[in-house]
């Protein structure tokens, strides 16, 4: 009974016009931020699971997935008949497949480097004006028209751009600010941060010194004026993106260069977190170049790829020896961790967190592919529903609609949210 009264409110939902959610054309969601203005999302889930939509074989991949008007958009890898990425396109509606971009990607390569971790691409394609930015793993960077797939120019980060490829591969997602898409392809000689114009990819500006990380650049303001925030393997650093002019940085040497989750920005703190030198925040100053350190933990506060949220000045983190864990994000005073229960401990733990609107909820796809609403206080986690939707998997999923869309190493699927009615 309590399937049959489920099935009726979702498609009682689905006939409402229109589903009153956003889409999420780029990496963690519209904003930036990890979070999604979702549809009224029910607590009481189906034993049975969630329905799926439809679903689709793909390669292996850790890009995330994103979705714009009515297409959706990832990168896996094949290895038959010769090595290569693909950027895919399908319909949301359907999962009919729109089209395929295929490219040559090898991931052992004399003049590039070898990659480890080896499934395929990282970063999540960006949606911007009609346009697929895609970049690939080893440093292939793609202008798409986003409905057709035709190829309007390419760069490489590492031959065109001078970069120097890291151990497990480009990883942030094209960056789209003002008329330009920035990119980090690292290395020396001013080569670290890039940008190129969207029109035709010719460089706007290049700056500093650092290798390439893992993070996608954070856009906030300072001051009344834009700040683009980069955190690297040796910095956490402050850039001006209308001029490529650095203006401040505090040195963070990372241990195997792993900076990872992106920064998150509280009133005056940028916030970082890693594993093995774990947390740090930065206060900015009263002028645009002063940044100086307000707090650190090496103890209590260490994640590593799982990005953190924050509400409210208190920021929720998966710590890879704790779990799920609550601070203060304006001391670093821990309140809360939930002892591993929202996903596996694991060697590296992970589990993509979103929140839903201006709520306390939030969902998160774990690496087991478990999808989990859960309550996130000071006082602590509440689950409040879980579901499997997919195979084992690090990416990040995609929400629009009334539905999430997520991929392993060997799918992509659409699965429906269970929405109460209005």
């Amino acid at each position: 009974m309590l399937r049959l009264l489920y099935l009726i409110s979702v498609f009682a939902t689905a006939a409402l016009s229109p589903l009153r959610a956003e889409d999420w054309p780029r990496w963690r969601g519209k904003r930036g931020d990890g979070s999604w203005n979702a549809p009224r999302i029910a607590e009481q889930w189906p034993d049975d699971g969630l329905p799926v939509v439809w679903k689709r074989p793909i390669g292996g991949g850790y890009a995330g997935v994103t979705v714009a008007d009515g297409l959706v958009y990832t990168l896996d890898r094949q290895t038959e008949p010769e090595e290569a990425e693909r950027v895919l396109c399908f319909r949301a509606d359907t999962g009919e497949q729109v089209f395929t971009d295929v490219y040559p990607a090898k991931y052992d390569d004399e003049r590039h480097g070898k990659l480890d971790y080896r499934n395929g691409p990282r970063a999540a394609p960006t949606i911007h004006n009609g346009y697929v930015y895609a970049l690939g793993a080893m440093g292939e960077l793609r202008c798409l028209e986003a409905k057709s797939g035709r190829l309007v120019w390419r760069k490489h980060l590492i031959d065109d751009l001078g970069g120097k490829l890291s151990m497990w591969g480009y990883s942030g997602s094209p960056f789209v600010y003002k008329d330009t898409v920035i990119v980090q392809p690292g290395g020396p000689d001013g080569k670290h941060v890039t940008a190129l114009a969207l029109a035709d990819g010719s460089v706007r500006w290049s700056c500093l010194d650092d290798p390439a990380g893992y993070a996608t650049p954070v856009l906030t303001r300072h001051n009344d004026r834009p700040l683009l925030i980069l955190w690297t393997p040796t910095h956490i650093r402050g850039v001006d993106p209308d001029e490529g002019q650095p203006l401040w940085a505090i040195p963070y040497e990372v241990t195997y260069g792993v900076s990872i989750a992106d920064p998150i920005v509280f009133e005056d703190l940028v916030f970082v977190s890693g594993y093995w030198e774990g947390s740090k925040a930065i206060r900015l100053g009263d002028s645009r170049r002063d940044a100086t350190l307000a707090w650190e933990d090496r103890r209590w506060l260490r994640g590593l790829m799982s990005q953190p949220l924050q509400r409210g000045g208190v920021a929720y983190m998966l710590d890879k020896g704790y779990g799920l864990s609550g601070f203060d994000l304006r001391t670093g005073e821990k309140k809360w961790d939930d002892a591993h229960q929202l996903t596996p401990r694991g060697r590296n733990p992970q589990a993509s967190l979103v929140w839903l609107g201006d709520s306390d909820r939030c969902l998160a796809l774990n690496s087991d592919g478990d999808l989990v609403l859960t309550r996130l206080t000071p006082e602590g986690p509440t689950e409040l529903a879980r579901a499997n939707i997919i195979d084992p998997t690090w990416a990040h999923p995609a929400y629009a609609g009334d539905s999430v869309y997520a991929r392993s190493d060997t799918q992509l699927v659409r699965v429906r949210l269970p929405l109460l009615n209005e």
